[in-house]
């Protein structure tokens, strides 16, 4: 059967806080035991690449570090339209602007997830480092939580684990 969700982690591993979206998704999929419904992404700092398994998928739920101008640490999450905004508005580093483009593709190709939420976290530090800071740490179950809510609320497959 093929993945009707694809939860989506970016960031750049080697830059502390920005790490946070692939280290959420790694431990999502290790805890997940549910039936293949979820297709779990480590998309690092984004390429073109991303455009099929976007476009394949009914669900799109991406975890990244974003720049909201809240303390370190905090989580929200933006569903369809304003996740486009979120995108465009704090469009910061450069993945952010290529997931903008992906979407605006997916959009010009008919392809574009009915549903798709971004879970941003707020960074404490983007510096060269391979550790995230405590309140950025601290915040991942909480995203992982976020993310849990919204297949809930969308009616797709909940995975379970951590």
């Amino acid at each position: 059967m093929k993945p009707s969700t694809l939860i989506l982690g970016l960031g750049n591993t080697l830059l502390t806080d920005e790490a946070v979206g692939p280290r959420v998704v790694g431990l999502m999929q290790a805890g997940d035991e549910g039936d293949g419904l979820v297709r779990y992404l480590d998309g690092g700092t984004l390429s073109f690449t991303l455009a099929g398994p976007i476009a394949e998928c009914s669900n799109l739920i991406v975890v990244d570090a974003a720049v909201m101008g809240d303390p370190p640490g905090t989580v929200r999450a933006f569903e369809g339209e304003a996740m486009d905004r979120q995108l465009r508005r704090h469009a910061k580093s450069v993945h952010e602007v290529s997931l903008a483009d992906l979407l605006d593709m997916a959009r010009l190709t008919d392809s574009l997830p009915p549903r798709r939420a971004l879970v941003g976290i707020e960074p404490g530090l983007v510096d060269w480092g391979s550790e995230l800071t405590p309140a950025v740490e601290a915040a991942i179950p909480e995203a992982m939580d976020q993310v849990r809510a919204l297949l809930t609320a969308w009616g797709a497959e909940t995975p379970r684990g951590p």
